[in-house]
């Protein structure tokens, strides 16, 4: 008879409250500046496209830091790793603040702020994979993934709001203490691995980190999600971070835009909530991946060309709600075909491979119209989400998944 040597935790639930909290906080200190382009533009007396580089800057940095992150999370643990990151994140993010009159000083602390969010970013896998049992890790990297929307839609609704009492620096400086105060609490409660594993024996097992990133780049199926998580996170980064100067040229205001850029992030809130679940429960990865890509092809047209406030928000809900939630299932899909690959390898290659897709993001400012329209890059958006779709139909399902199906 097969004893059991494993066990969860309640404690598990402070462990990822406070991972969540910090995720929460720097997606705050990313998207601060978006939906104010255009005032913070005429702030600074500098561009669009330098007030859209303090978003940008988070994506480039993300890009050589990415493997060597994974790297330490793999090898020092997440607690450490990420421990780092956050310091990172509090000190700069309340240097931004404090120096929020010169645009040069914002632009080197959000750089700062940029370097620590790959330590947090690519431990996204491995604190559901020491605490929580198969059955939920899609989950918990769902809630994680929660927190982060909830994060980025906090910023595009208060900043709006926040700057018609008070200047930009000093909301920069509230945002950078909440980042500190979410910091210190994961430093305090955070713990590498529970007494026992949250597993049975045999599904906790991981290769080291060199051998497991040999593993993962062998894997076809992995190229393919990959190449998904790339344009999904294009198509992204590239609404949040030109959300007002997409429907500017239409009539709508920088509230229009906060209100836009959270309700396409309450969608994703709500469908990061909800489809996870229902794939952990049918052990099922790809039919879910499939829909997500699909369904939120109609909410993206909508958003290239409503012209109607009621119209443009329904479909940036319908969007964010399919095209978001898919990343927590993504990302365990990911984690369970390159088995023995590390969590955190596998995490840091897709999340890689998500931040390279800041060159979407200039493209898309590049290939605006001559009105200001950025209607063409976001019909090319519409076309690479088909892409999307096709190369989610080679995917399978992984074996590793049947394992669960036999300790139900």
């Amino acid at each position: 008879m097969e004893t059991q040597d494993y066990r969860l935790y309640k404690y598990r639930w402070v462990i990822l409250a406070v991972f969540m909290f910090i995720n929460l906080t720097i997606q705050v200190l990313w998207i601060g500046f978006a939906p104010i382009t255009g005032p913070a533009a005429q702030y600074y007396g500098v561009t669009d496209l330098q007030i859209g580089f303090l978003a940008m800057t988070f994506m480039i940095a993300f890009i050589p830091l990415s493997i060597p992150v994974s790297w330490a999370i793999d090898t020092y643990g997440y607690r450490k790793t990420v421990g780092l990151g956050a310091i990172l994140m509090a000190v700069f993010g309340v240097m931004r603040g404090l120096v929020g009159t010169n645009y040069t000083l914002v632009l080197i602390s959000t750089i700062g702020i940029a370097v620590a969010q790959p330590f947090l970013l690519n431990a996204w896998t491995t604190v559901p994979a020491k605490w929580f049992n198969v059955e939920f890790r899609a989950t918990a990297v769902g809630l994680v993934t929660l927190a982060n929307l909830v994060g980025t839609a906090l910023g595009m609704v208060l900043t709006p709001i926040l700057i018609e009492s008070m200047p930009i620096p000093q909301v920069q400086l509230i945002y950078g203490i909440l980042a500190a105060f979410s910091s210190l609490l994961f430093l305090i409660f955070s713990r590498e691995t529970p007494p026992t594993p949250p597993c049975p024996a045999g599904m906790e097992v991981r290769a080291l980190m060199l051998d497991g990133l040999k593993n993962a780049v062998k894997n076809r199926m992995f190229w393919y999600y990959l190449a998904v998580s790339f344009i999904g996170m294009g198509l992204f980064n590239g609404m949040t971070t030109w959300v007002e100067a997409i429907i500017r040229p239409r009539g709508f205001t920088p509230t229009d835009a906060g209100t836009l850029g959270a309700l396409m992030l309450i969608g994703g809130t709500i469908g990061a909530v909800v489809l996870p679940p229902f794939s952990d429960k049918s052990h099922k990865r790809k039919r879910f991946l499939l829909l997500g890509v699909l369904a939120a092809i109609p909410g993206l047209i909508g958003v290239t060309f409503a012209q109607s406030l009621w119209l443009l928000d329904v479909s940036a809900f319908v969007m964010g709600f399919f095209i978001t939630s898919i990343s927590p299932i993504g990302m365990q899909y990911a984690a369970e075909i390159t088995q023995p690959t590390p969590e955190g390898t596998s995490n840091g290659l897709i999340q890689l491979f998500g931040q390279a897709s800041v060159v979407f993001v200039y493209i898309m400012e590049a290939t605006k119209a001559p009105d200001g329209s950025f209607t063409p890059a976001l019909l090319i958006m519409v076309g690479l989400l088909l892409v999307s779709a096709v190369l989610i139909t080679q995917l399978k399902d992984p074996e590793y998944l049947k394992k669960a199906e036999q300790h139900e």
